[in-house]
């Protein structure tokens, strides 16, 4: 008697002309995700499903939850079509179960004998027959047990569990993550990962004014990321100079504003670099002075990329119950500061002008600066698996 897990694909049937594509990198980032186990994966266009041994089903489930693009699965028995095969089976899988059922019976295989509605009712007395502790509630039952009829094998099932959902990441292009020590920023990372899209992490560092711990908080950040595809890249981009220009040069109320965007113009080139087609960032709007439409739109106004901010409708406490979801929140809590917090004015302007702003960008050559910062970033490659994390050094 073999069990697979059988997995329901949710929003990816909706691609129609496109489904193909979707699946198969589904497919391909779940066989990446078992590399190394005893598992073979088949897959149709409406499901997949996972051949495995029973020493590793823990396993299994566990990594078949760190993929984007899984609606919900199930471990469903699997048997030949066979009549009184499926009756046995039906009987053994429920002889555990008490409180209320029904029985529920898809026949995809139309050759087969009986129809849906009068097969689930057979099935029904047969599993009363055998286990006393049972009672029929088709409105509102403990246990559905499902009964799967295709051509050539049945399923059969009681327990569903649900996927993260969302799309296989790789389905869409790859976007530049602006990736800080906070809470807000791998949340963000999360939720593109969730749309499909592949991303690089970009970290602005201002030794000595940020501290190494810092530094290694954002790695520890962007290894929890890591579960959710299989490499990133983690750009260290070394702000200090430019950084220090502002803070000398520039109106004390509008040095966030300005660091902001020179983030922005040094994230542009990072992107064009590294074939990035968006900015993504932790931006929640009216959280902080740089965070308010107009502070957002002046310091936007640097690049014609677009600028993704997939926390910006969330309140804080919705974006923490993220964070402690994902397992970032205790590392973003620890308390390492990073370049946009070490600094920070007591009154930044929270409106800002943009003629203001291009008044003290004239104060100090920035381009000049930013061309020596983007030739200094070092990339590290993070992989999914621990003893890789630092196998490339860029």
């Amino acid at each position: 008697m073999e069990r697979v897990v059988l997995i329901k694909y949710g929003e990816l049937t909706t691609k129609k002309g496109n489904r193909k594509f979707f699946i198969n990198t589904l497919y391909q980032n779940i066989q990446k995700k078992l590399a190394g186990l005893n598992i073979k994966i088949s897959r149709d266009i409406s499901r997949m499903y996972i051949e495995f041994s029973e020493q590793e089903i823990d396993t299994v489930l566990k990594k078949i939850n760190q993929v984007f693009g899984i609606h919900s699965y199930q471990i469903a028995y699997k048997i030949e079509t066979d009549l009184d095969k499926i009756k046995e089976l039906a009987i053994f899988s429920m002889k555990e179960k008490t409180g209320t059922f029904k029985v529920e019976t898809k026949r995809v295989n139309k050759k087969f004998p009986i129809q849906s509605t009068e097969f689930s009712r057979q099935i029904g007395g047969l599993v009363l027959k055998n286990n006393s502790n049972l009672t029929v509630d088709v409105h509102n039952p403990d246990t559905t047990l499902t009964i799967e009829i295709l051509d050539r094998y049945t399923y059969l099932y009681t327990d569903k569990y649900f996927g993260l959902g969302g799309y296989p990441v790789g389905v869409q292009s790859k976007g530049m993550l602006m990736l800080s020590g906070g809470i807000d920023s791998p949340v963000s990372g999360y939720l593109a990962l969730k749309r499909g899209v592949k991303i690089d992490c970009v970290y602005f560092e201002a030794i000595p004014h940020t501290s190494i711990e810092a530094r290694n908080k954002v790695i520890e950040l962007t290894k929890k990321l890591c579960q959710y595809t299989d490499t990133i890249k983690l750009h260290i981009v070394p702000f200090t100079k430019i950084q220090e220009e502002i803070y000398k040069k520039c109106n004390p109320e509008y040095c966030i504003t300005i660091m902001r965007r020179m983030m922005y113009r040094i994230m542009e080139k990072l992107a064009k670099r590294n074939k990035g087609l968006v900015i993504i960032n932790g931006e929640s709007i009216g959280q902080v002075a740089s965070q308010t439409l107009t502070s957002m739109s002046v310091i936007n106004a640097v690049t014609n990329m677009p600028v993704i901010r997939p926390v910006a409708c969330l309140d804080k406490l919705e974006i923490i119950d993220i964070s402690k979801k994902i397992d970032t929140y205790a590392i973003s809590i620890l308390p390492y500061e990073d370049c946009c917090t070490v600094f920070v004015p007591k009154h930044p302007v929270i409106n800002p002008n943009i003629s203001e702003c291009l008044k003290n960008e004239e104060q100090f050559d920035y381009e000049k600066l930013i061309e020596e910062t983007v030739n200094e970033v070092q990339t590290i490659v993070i992989h999914e698996e621990e003893k890789k994390e630092f196998a490339s050094l860029l």
